[in-house]
């Protein structure tokens, strides 16, 4: 990216509609509560945020 340039937001793409309703794809961090989504990292999830994670059973 060029100096200066912002990327801009992509939350659309945590959502998807099905049916006619809106659907999450991500979870929301429990301990920031909704709104702020948690990582998705395959073996885990992770909140950006405030670093709060989960991992997932195998």
């Amino acid at each position: 990216m060029a100096k200066g340039k912002k990327k801009t937001s992509q939350k659309w793409k945590l959502y998807e509609v099905q049916g006619g309703k809106i659907k999450r794809k991500n979870r929301f961090c429990p301990r920031c509560g909704p709104g702020i989504f948690m990582a998705d990292h395959g073996d885990r999830w992770a909140c950006g945020r405030c670093g709060y994670t989960e991992w997932k059973k195998k």
